[in-house]
């Protein structure tokens, strides 16, 4: 084969060897490959290099460069130097197709060793327990599919219903009945009203059970760790002691109270207080936490003998029918030795939320003299109450969140002062622009109850329970457990983020079923909640609790409405 390097012939000598080359190659000479390669595998066909030999026409070809010249391909019968196949237009192509070739080799050698391999004879049977193993993810795997199933179906029943519902009703609506915007519900209400579809069980009874007694056990273990407190307390101020005495203080009741704020680090305060039978007299404490575990009770109204500052019974000693669930002991706040965010309300409010009932039945039966009536001042102004919050309460049924909330945002904008006292007109117009229409007779005769002292102001909270209402100590207490399970350093103010962090929505029926998801329920939650915050970074105790004092008016039965805290804040 002659080669031409850039137009240079090749030498005499060159062109001998290459002419001696091409004879033998001719005269079907093989190289000895069993002497340099050792034996050819039986599945490896014969090299037949007879068909190498040189051509004129190869003899004539220039040299090109490697980049600009790419093989021939030709049939099998044809003298190229590659095998035949598909034609190849770049290096590129070529060199992926030998990798291509590689691999499927790599994989036939893998198939084969796969194929030879054999279970061993000494290898055990799976056993029992991972049988059950294996039996049980079987099990759980089509209980899943089934769910996830039965769940798409829903959603898609559920929407063609939604929507063929929509379409009726507002075929069959009077347009004149939307001008109504006492009933009227806007996104905010119906986002709203999404939380009370978290009324199912968080737990199972079995698990509600044991929660409930190991959390009974502990608050009667503390409740019990204070009662001997001050017992030593009292006894170390009597000068004389003597078995007698400890029997006389032994005859008391204990209640649990809270005080009534907007402060949310005063609202938030646990108290316990004490009420001795044998002189009349009364001390609080207050739980205080020392570390992660400790807890102590602190004097917080030192022993003695108070009276009524506020009400009907204004001026009154206090006796043994003034504790119940729901009552409120009011103390001036200038004569005990109490934190100055308290000092600055002239008047303190303690609310009566929890009572031994026991030992108030025992007290009840053994004293005498004791039994006091309810006077007719008591009678009429309950019934003024009932009369104005029987009219808004069906205004309120469904947006209760709204109003109850916005109420609260409007009144502390206005409370210039930050004292909470307001006049009749800024009341009047809030009735006014929340649609929360009332006769003028019993809003006239509403203020006369409220507006005890005639200096034409009233604290806005105490106006806000009486013509909406509050709810009850129970309901109460979880709204409180729920906050300072937020607000463990009992600050007052939550941030926005911290509320997003905590609030759960995977037990939400809309989201168990498919409708929803959990970040679409607890944007629709913080969105309500921020709407009724003055700063919308953080919340409040008495916004947190106006939401909720919202959404409580259209829940009736109370395990319903503790269900929807147990599920969104895990208490």
């Amino acid at each position: 084969m002659d080669l031409e390097v850039k137009g240079v012939a090749a030498s005499p000598r060159r062109q001998a060897e290459l002419s001696s080359r091409g004879k033998k190659l001719s005269q079907g000479w093989k190289p000895n490959i069993q002497a340099t390669h050792g034996l050819r595998p039986a599945e490896v066909p014969c090299l037949d290099l007879g068909k190498l030999g040189s051509s004129d026409e190869e003899d004539g070809d220039s040299y090109i460069p490697y980049s600009k010249r790419f093989p021939r391909i030709g049939p099998p019968d044809s003298s190229s130097t590659v095998s035949w196949g598909s034609p190849i237009q770049t290096p590129y192509a070529q060199h992926h197709q030998t990798q291509q070739m590689a691999r499927k080799h790599c994989q036939k050698k893998m198939e084969l060793s796969l194929e030879q391999k054999t279970i061993p004879e000494n290898l055990p049977s799976p056993t029992y327990k991972y049988k059950l193993k294996y039996q049980q993810y079987e099990a759980d795997m089509k209980e899943g599919y089934k769910q996830y199933s039965q769940r798409t179906t829903e959603k898609k029943i559920n929407n063609a219903q939604s929507q063929e519902s929509s379409r009726k009703t507002a075929d069959k609506e009077d347009p004149q009945l939307e001008d109504r915007t006492d009933h009227d519900l806007t996104a905010l209400d119906e986002k709203a009203l999404l939380q009370q579809c978290y009324t199912s069980k968080p737990y199972t009874m079995q698990h509600s059970i044991r929660k409930l007694e190991a959390e009974d056990v502990a608050e009667e273990r503390r409740k019990q760790t204070v009662v001997e407190q001050v017992m030593v307390d009292q006894l170390s101020r009597i000068r004389t002691r003597s078995a007698l005495t400890e029997n006389v203080l032994s005859n008391k009741l204990r209640f649990d109270g809270r005080i009534i704020s907007r402060n949310g680090r005063d609202a938030c305060r646990e108290l316990i207080g004490f009420f001795f039978m044998y002189d009349r007299s009364l001390t609080v404490y207050e739980y205080r936490q020392f570390g992660k575990n400790r807890t102590n009770a602190l004097p917080f109204i030192q022993k003695g003998v108070y009276s009524h500052q506020h009400g009907p019974r204004k001026g009154q000693q206090y006796d043994l029918s003034d504790f119940y669930v729901g009552a409120n002991l009011t103390f001036l706040s200038c004569n005990l030795s109490l934190p100055e965010s308290i000092k600055q309300n002239p008047i303190l409010t303690l609310r009566v939320s929890n009572i031994d009932e026991a030992a108030i039945d025992i007290l009840k039966t053994t004293s005498v003299g004791i039994k006091q009536d309810i006077t007719q001042q008591e009678i009429d102004e309950s019934r003024v109450f009932r009369v104005v919050q029987g009219i808004l309460k069906e205004k309120l049924s469904k947006r209760g969140v709204r109003v109850v909330t916005g109420l609260g945002k409007y009144f502390r904008e206005r409370d210039q002062k930050s004292d909470g006292a307001l006049s009749k007109a800024v009341f009047k117009q809030a009735l006014t622009v929340f649609h929360l229409e009332v006769p003028e007779k019993d809003f006239e005769a509403l203020w006369l109850i409220l507006d005890d002292n005639c200096n034409d102001k009233v604290d806005y909270g105490e106006f806000t329970r009486a013509i909406i209402g509050e709810m009850n100590e129970y309901r109460k207490a979880f709204v409180r457990k729920a906050y300072m399970k937020l607000d463990f350093n009992k600050t007052g103010s939550v941030p926005m983020v911290d509320i997003r962090k905590c609030y759960c929505a995977k037990k939400h029926s809309r989201v168990l079923s498919g409708v929803a998801t959990e970040e679409e329920i607890k944007s629709s939650f913080l969105e309500t909640l921020e709407d009724a915050c003055i700063n919308s970074s953080e919340v409040s105790y008495c916004e947190f609790e106006d939401y909720y004092e919202g959404l409580s008016i259209g829940i009736m039965d109370d395990e319903d409405f503790v269900n929807i805290l147990r599920n969104a804040w895990g208490i």
